[in-house]
């Protein structure tokens, strides 16, 4: 538990959370939505600062980021909570484990989370991840903003002795918060839908907060790769398809749209599988819209989780689920067949490569 940075003393022992959009205000001996973050005394604690839920090595793809060093392995980090209440979550245990149980009592919250995590501070991460041979951190799993101070105190360090770091996220960081996560390298964000229906039935959040921080990640930090979750019958109409592809194509042609396959979960078991046909009538739409870099996620062995080059049609990168069978991109990101300059980061890592972001 540690004092958090990202929030504000207001009067009679409340305060405001400055995290996420919520901007939770919260009274003494509770917590925000996340449940994670508590109001102990008239000051905000982040209950799950050194004490990760889930901790694993994996490969880049899975995130899924495509355009970002392939190949890498990154020290995955996530804790319990979350802002969003998505009744598809697929980490629904990790995610909303303290909100039903703790009831938003601070103290009860911060009990349940220290009995059923680790221990691990900043510095011992960033050693484990060394000593496994990973290329940098993904804070991953549940959503990384309501644990930003835990996330940047690593990836502070990670920075420092050469290793990078990715957000993987639903996109309601506030601008204090994308200030403050300042040794963040990349960000992957969902786009879970295209309507304000949709965000507030299945997610308890705002679609417009949503587009604002996708816009301000890539005015602030010029990279990002977008992934949605298409589930039929709720995102998968043409209308809603070609909003996201337009939307993205406005922001940048060159974004990477990852397109992926819904599996029944958590409060939407009664849902079935997103039909292949979806999935690739959505591909389609993206590239009539202009988008250089559409990905089918969640169907190994589909040809369009591969990389093309946009000019010459050559697969540059070709994947099988979270594994690479050939990368031949230029450690200058070029196609070596036509020259054409693929957007992303390749070739191996180095910090000098954002310093000056």
């Amino acid at each position: 538990m540690k004092e958090a940075v990202l929030y504000e003393k207001l009067n009679d022992g409340r305060v405001r959370c400055s995290a996420c959009k919520h901007r939770c205000v919260i009274n003494d001996g509770k917590t925000g939505i996340c449940a994670t973050r508590a109001n102990i005394n008239g000051k905000l604690y982040l209950l799950t600062y050194g004490h990760p839920a889930a901790v694993n090595i994996d490969p880049i793809e899975k995130k899924p980021f495509f355009h970002v060093y392939p190949g890498s392995k990154l020290f995955s980090i996530g804790t319990f909570g979350c802002n969003f209440r998505c009744d598809f979550c697929q980490n629904w245990d990790l995610s909303q484990f303290p909100k039903k149980e703790s009831m938003l009592i601070g103290e009860k919250a911060k009990v349940l989370i220290e009995r059923n995590s680790i221990s691990l501070e900043p510095e011992e991460a960033v050693e484990k991840a060394i000593l496994y041979g990973a290329d940098g951190f993904a804070f991953t799993y549940n959503e990384p903003t309501i644990f930003s101070e835990y996330a940047e105190s690593i990836a502070e360090i990670a920075n420092r002795k050469g290793l990078f770091n990715v957000f993987v996220s639903s996109g309601y960081e506030t601008p204090e918060a994308l200030d403050y996560l300042k040794h963040i390298n990349f960000f992957k964000i969902d786009l879970k839908g295209f309507s304000d229906e949709f965000y507030r039935k299945h997610c308890g959040t705002k679609f417009e907060y949503v587009l604002e921080t996708i816009k301000e990640i890539w005015k602030k930090r010029n990279y990002i790769e977008i992934v949605s979750l298409i589930i039929p019958g709720e995102n998968d109409s043409d209308e809603e398809l070609r909003g996201m592809a337009s939307f993205i194509a406005e922001l940048d042609k060159r974004i990477p749209w990852h397109i992926t396959r819904f599996h029944p979960d958590y409060l939407l078991r009664n849902k079935p599988e997103t039909p292949i046909e979806t999935l690739e009538k959505a591909w389609k739409i993206g590239k009539e819209e202009g988008l250089e870099y559409v990905y089918i996620g969640n169907v190994p062995g589909h040809e369009k989780e591969s990389t093309y080059c946009p000019r010459c049609g050559n697969v540059l990168v070709e994947r099988y689920g979270f594994y690479i069978n050939k990368n031949v991109i230029t450690e200058d990101g070029k196609c070596p067949y036509c020259g054409y300059k693929i957007f992303g980061h390749w070739g191996r890592y180095s910090t000098r490569d954002h310093q000056n972001r």
